[in-house]
This record gives structure tokens, sequence and C-alpha cells, in this order.
């Protein structure tokens, strides 16, 4: 049987639940749902009016998710490059060129993850407009 491995990186923004920022389980890391909120708890790239009407920036968002995830990768002895599959979660549809002009800085589809991209009525807080679960594959 396996060992399945947590990796909790201690300088990056913790689970609001218990479970680990990913799983190690043979050559498999399969990294938890992933958002831009920051080590002190504030999310990047959203902006509140006065009448409390939120701003997100997607591509500011998606930067600062997909930096999230290769710190966890790299706590795991891994990088972007490592990454298979990602399943990505927007709760606006309208943001979707956005996400893909920033993830397309990242990877291609030649070397890059399988993708899948859904709409979500919402995520855990009201400032975000991504999150972002992957898996990768290490030590192969």
């Amino acid at each position: 049987m396996p060992q399945k491995d947590p990796i909790i990186v201690p300088d990056r923004p913790g689970a609001l639940a218990n479970y680990p920022h990913a799983r190690r389980v043979g050559d498999l890391l399969f990294v938890s749902g992933i958002s831009c909120r920051q080590p002190d708890n504030s999310h990047v790239g959203v902006q509140t009016d006065d009448d409390g009407t939120i701003h997100r920036d997607i591509a500011v968002q998606t930067r600062a998710v997909i930096d999230n995830i290769s710190a966890i990768l790299e706590a795991a002895g891994a990088t972007l490059d490592d990454l298979v599959d990602l399943t990505v979660f927007l709760v606006d549809m309208d943001h979707y060129d956005g996400f893909n002009a920033v993830y397309n800085e990242f990877f291609d589809a030649a070397t890059g993850p399988a993708r899948t991209t859904v709409a979500v009525a919402e995520l855990p807080h009201p400032n975000l407009a991504i999150e972002i679960k992957a898996i990768a594959e290490i030590g192969a």
C-alpha cells in the first residue's frame, strides 16, 4: 500500500479546514484547490467599492494561484513542468479569455498539463474569481 505523505507549506496560506496543501501518493502529487489567498489571508486581484461591489481581476488572481501552486510543487520537489492535469474553477466564464491569457504565459499545448475548466456558482470566499486543483508526477 503506497504511503500518503502530506505536503504543508508554512509560508503559504493555510487551509481553512483540516487538509494539506497537497498529498503525495507514490509518484503522484495531488494539490488541493488553490486560490489567490495570501499568507496574511488577504486576496490579491480584488477591489471593493464603497457600496460593497466586488471587482475581481482575473489576470492578477490567476497569476497568484499559479504562483501558490508553484510554491507547493517546489516544497514537494517538483515544478510546474511536472503538472499532468489541472481542474480550473471560474465563477464567471466571462473571465475565460483573461484566465487563458495568463495561463498561456506558463504553459503550452505540447508540454503543459491536460486541463478542464468549469464554471461554478461560487467559491469559498466572495473575493475569489478562480481556484485550481492540480495533479503532478514527481520522482519518476
